[in-house]
């Protein structure tokens, strides 16, 4: 290879002559060098309203890329918490539409803050947001041709929050009187994490335009195989699988990008989810009980039950001073009263 520059960055005109060994093309995306710098704008730091849960924005602006959301799409988070990948699809100019079981991470945290604050701050339309189960989408919503360009969410998988679904832990379940029907929450129960991303394909297959794109993610132990593990459907196919590893030594997440190729046939329904998971439960246990998994392998460790009972000694020391100091605040009142 001939160097068009010296090492002095002097041009060599003999060199500078040769006709070219090859010609590279690349598409910018950070904008400028100072990429970074911008970005940091809209990091979890700077929000007025998180959760535990929130998706950081390097990760979420990546997963609206894998999207392909653009300015004229109608973007859909079926789980969106507190409204971090909804943002970001915002962000790009989309219209947002998003849904939570959970009525209080969608009214906020009760200082004025809510899932619209961080739109405010970033100067972006506000988005459409609903309390529905995605469980039960096809009985929230009727039927209608398909309508989201894109699907971008985090699901819950039962690490930092678990997944809930409507309906009660009781055999009996007591009819709710219609004058409370207004106000009424209805009850929840445990959503397991095979059922979660089967209704996820399922929703996405049904509301997706041809060629709109799911993107999730999904964690993994060092033993899921992309190629039979991860939860399927005719309608879409898969794109992409990026893996990023996590702190712990056994534990990753997997980002999933899956495009529709298919129009959903209501009449097969059944069969569709019948087929989400290759080896049926024993695939969708790989991505179920990751929590309690994770356990069991730290317990292997030397050293965690010392760990874990100094673990438990904070906790129960933390609520001991928030109980004081609630005790002090009503005492307070009482007294100025």
């Amino acid at each position: 290879v001939s160097p068009r520059l010296s090492n002095v960055r002097e041009l060599i005109p003999e060199n500078d002559a040769r006709p070219p060994l090859a010609a590279y093309f690349g598409r910018i995306l950070g904008g400028e060098r100072n990429w970074r710098s911008d970005l940091e704008r809209y990091s979890l730091k700077k929000r007025v309203y998180l959760g535990p849960t929130s998706m950081d924005a390097e990760l979420s602006l990546v997963m609206t890329n894998l999207a392909r959301v653009t300015g004229q799409c109608l973007a859909f988070d079926p789980f969106v918490g507190t409204g971090s990948i909804l943002l970001s699809c915002g962000l790009r100019g989309a219209r947002c539409v998003g849904t939570d079981i959970d009525l209080r991470v969608l009214r906020g945290d009760g200082k004025k803050e809510d899932v619209f604050s961080n739109f405010r701050q970033y100067k972006l339309p506000r988005p459409e947001l609903v309390r529905s189960d995605n469980s039960l989408y096809h009985r929230h919503y009727r039927s209608h041709a398909p309508l989201y360009g894109a699907i971008v969410t985090d699901p819950p998988y039962g690490i930092r929050a678990g997944a809930r679904k409507s309906g009660s832990r009781r055999e009996e379940v007591r009819a709710v009187r219609e004058e409370h029907r207004g106000d009424h929450i209805a009850q929840t129960r445990p959503y397991a994490v095979s059922d979660v991303m089967a209704d996820l394909l399922d929703v996405s297959a049904r509301t997706l335009t041809m060629g709109g794109r799911l993107v999730y993610v999904i964690p993994s132990m060092t033993d899921f195989d992309e190629t039979t593990d991860l939860p399927r459907h005719e309608c879409l196919t898969l794109v992409y699988t990026c893996f990023q590893s996590l702190q712990h030594p056994e534990l990753g997440r997997r980002t999933v990008t899956m495009e529709k190729i298919a129009e959903y046939d209501e009449t097969r329904r059944e069969e569709y989810m019948a087929k989400v998971w290759i080896n049926g439960p024993e695939s969708a246990e790989k991505c179920a009980n990751i929590r309690d998994r994770i356990i069991e392998a730290a317990k292997l460790k030397p050293g965690y039950e010392e760990k874990a009972a100094v673990r438990r000694e904070k906790r129960r020391v933390t609520k001991e001073a928030r109980k004081k100091a609630k005790r002090d605040a009503n005492a307070g009142g009482d007294a100025n009263e």
